[in-house]
């Protein structure tokens, strides 16, 4: 007959008395390969370059001079570029400023007229309009010569050896005539205004040949000769115009 045989055992003590099974295997010395990275043979070819034979370092540089040259030349560039003027160039530029601009207000004061010709007033139009652009043109100039865009002064044609008040410079109206010339009308207005403007641009292009002669700046001089020749022509065409 067969007898069952129990006993008790305390889990705990057993636990604690039998030795850590992960403890006893023995170390893998495969699995400690797997856990570091693969040695590549080819890391002896590896060639490390200064800087300064690094591509990328050496398209950089280039980059970099290029740009640093660049910025001297423009500055040399822009310092060489600066316009030549002298007193003649700016005095010229000046009186002519304060001329034209009485030929504009003669100009509108025509055309503000009653009765004129419809043929002087184009043109007066076109005195305006040339004159005009002209004065843009001269403010211009001032302004690269760093030199005032008008006269600081009431003198006049200094520049030429004439000094004279700016309202006495040759060819200018008097406040008289202008009064004249406002207060007119028809053929009167018409004949007063060619008198007055054939005379003010003679007086301009006697100021406008010497500027064209002496003036230093290229700009000024081709400005100054075209200036003669076109208030030549409008001379010639008051003049016709009136006939």
């Amino acid at each position: 007959m067969l007898r069952w045989q129990t006993r008790v055992v305390d889990v705990r003590t057993e636990a604690t008395d039998e030795p850590d099974a992960a403890s006893d295997l023995p170390f893998d010395d495969h699995d400690h390969e797997q856990d570091q990275e693969p040695y590549d043979d080819d890391d002896d070819d590896v060639v490390v370059l200064s800087w300064w034979q690094h591509p990328l370092n050496v398209v950089a540089l280039l980059v970099a001079v290029g740009l640093i040259a660049g910025m001297i030349g423009w500055l040399i560039a822009d310092t060489r570029s600066e316009p030549a003027s002298s007193d003649v160039d700016v005095g010229f530029l000046h009186d002519m400023r304060d001329h034209h601009d009485q030929a504009v207000q003669m100009g509108y004061m025509y055309l503000a007229l009653p009765d004129t010709d419809p043929a002087l007033r184009t043109v007066a139009r076109s005195i305006i309009t040339g004159q005009g652009i002209d004065i843009g043109r001269m403010i211009q100039l001032l302004r690269s010569m760093n030199a005032p865009e008008a006269s600081e002064t009431d003198e006049a044609m200094a520049w030429m050896g004439m000094p004279t008040p700016v309202a006495e410079m040759p060819g200018m109206a008097t406040e008289a005539e202008l009064d004249e010339l406002g207060a007119s009308s028809g053929t009167a207005a018409d004949q007063r205004f060619v008198e007055l403007m054939a005379e003010h641009h003679r007086g301009g292009i006697h100021m406008a040949e010497v500027a064209a002669a002496d003036a230093a700046n290229d700009e000024v001089r081709a400005m100054a000769a075209a200036m003669a020749a076109s208030q030549a022509e409008e001379i010639g065409e008051l003049e016709r115009l009136i006939d």
